[in-house]
């Protein structure tokens, strides 16, 4: 069973910069692909960014493309999302997710595709 566990949520104005990071307890993090998603009350669970087992494949919603940036390190057992240009849109819980896989780049998109949640993470971007 692995764990994951989002931190560096939090309140920031519009335009600032928050970064989220999803710590693991896998023994080899190297063996799965990786993802954040967004949830608000009301909407469906949104994709925001993914990251394939190798790191070499990138991909992201377009809500956020370009201002958001999806990384890994497996040295550290952590995911990281750097969120710029931050809008009062972003307002959610923000979850990192996990998936146990042999294909080293592909991403994937869908959030009944991944295996293993954290708790999530509150992000409020207001003035």
């Amino acid at each position: 069973q692995v764990q994951l566990a989002e931190s560096g949520g939090g309140f920031v104005q519009p335009g600032g910069s928050l970064r989220l990071s999803c710590a693991t307890s896998a023994r080899t993090v190297s063996s799965y692909a990786a993802a954040w998603f967004r949830s608000v009350p009301g909407k469906e669970r949104e994709f925001l960014a993914a990251i394939s087992r190798s790191g070499e494949n990138r991909g992201y919603g377009d809500s956020v493309k370009g201002r958001f940036t999806i990384s890994r390190s497996d040295a550290k057992n952590t995911v990281s999302l750097q969120m710029n240009s931050l809008k009062p849109d972003d307002v959610g819980i923000y979850y990192c997710a996990a998936k146990l896989t042999y294909n080293a780049g592909r991403i994937y998109l869908g959030p009944s595709e991944y295996d293993y949640w954290g708790q999530g993470t509150q992000v409020t971007v207001s003035s």
